[in-house]
């Protein structure tokens, strides 16, 4: 008998491999998706989203996954979080001050990752290295410690100068990045923005903010045995059931023989997974 799950849609997990690990959550089930690669499989949508805070049933999804009222009161769907140097904690106006405490004012890194090419970006300590598997990323590498999200939002705004901070995602799914010496890029660009960073050390103080220049790069391989040709989108907004040959994983991301799927962008999503068996 086929495997057959239903649940609202999470983020997939990720374990770092080689290859990278992959479960589809569903609720409070779990799908190895790993194993399914190279066999048929539909993902069908049930025609109901449930806010993945609050449960509360929604007409629409906010934010990969929240309900309206949850997406304009949480403080993780303010737009600081998506532009961290514009954090207005120290103004007051923070949706939740304990739950800023708690997640901003903690040790963030600064890395540069290659995906579609070379990006900069942030993440708290706690989500290495599960921001760059998100990513896509092939390569990352951290180059600075920093003690809150905000300073760490300032040195991003002075890098992204000289490099994007953006994925390409189509670009990302069309095959591996070409390797490059990050920590050749790192030393290149910290020398360009050697003025800004240190006006940053200054104002915050050297501690605040620590150039990592002994630090690891971290290789990272993905499920993949073929990367489509042409990227086509599917969306469980505009077809209810999605299903093909299982081809890879890479990101938040399926990659069917019929096209590609984020996963991330449907949580909240009731979804039914089955293996297609003919």
């Amino acid at each position: 008998m086929s495997l057959q799950v239903r649940g609202n849609l999470r983020k997939m997990v990720t374990r770092l491999g080689p290859p990278v690990e992959y479960l589809l959550r569903l609720g409070e089930q779990e799908v190895a998706l790993n194993e399914y690669i190279g066999r048929e499989i539909a993902l069908s949508y049930c025609g109901e989203i449930h806010c993945v805070h609050c449960g509360r049933k929604s007409s629409k999804s906010f934010g990969q996954g929240y309900c309206y009222p949850c997406f304009r009161d949480l403080p993780e769907c303010d737009s600081c979080i998506v532009k961290p140097e514009t954090c207005h904690y120290e103004a007051g106006t923070c949706r939740d001050p304990a739950w800023g405490l708690k997640n901003c004012f903690q040790d963030h890194y600064v890395y540069l990752a290659n995906s579609s090419g070379i990006k900069v970006g942030i993440t708290r300590g706690s989500q290495i290295p599960t921001r760059w598997m998100d990513q896509g990323a092939t390569q990352a590498l951290p180059i600075a410690r920093v003690k809150n999200r905000l300073q760490s939002g300032l040195v991003e705004v002075a890098l992204k100068q000289h490099v994007a901070d953006r994925t390409d995602w189509r670009k990302m799914l069309k095959g591996a990045a070409e390797q490059v010496d990050l920590a050749q890029v790192r030393d290149e660009l910290l020398a360009q923005c050697g003025a800004e960073v240190g006006a940053l050390q200054q104002r915050f103080g050297v501690d605040a903010i620590v150039l990592l220049g002994d630090a690891i790069e971290q290789p990272i391989e993905y499920p993949v045995v073929d990367y489509p040709a042409k990227i086509t989108s599917l969306n469980f907004d505009k077809t209810e059931r999605v299903a093909g040959r299982l081809e890879g994983i890479k990101g938040q991301y399926l990659i069917l023989d019929s096209g590609v799927i984020n996963i991330r962008k449907f949580g909240g999503y009731m979804v039914e997974f089955t293996e297609v068996v003919s």
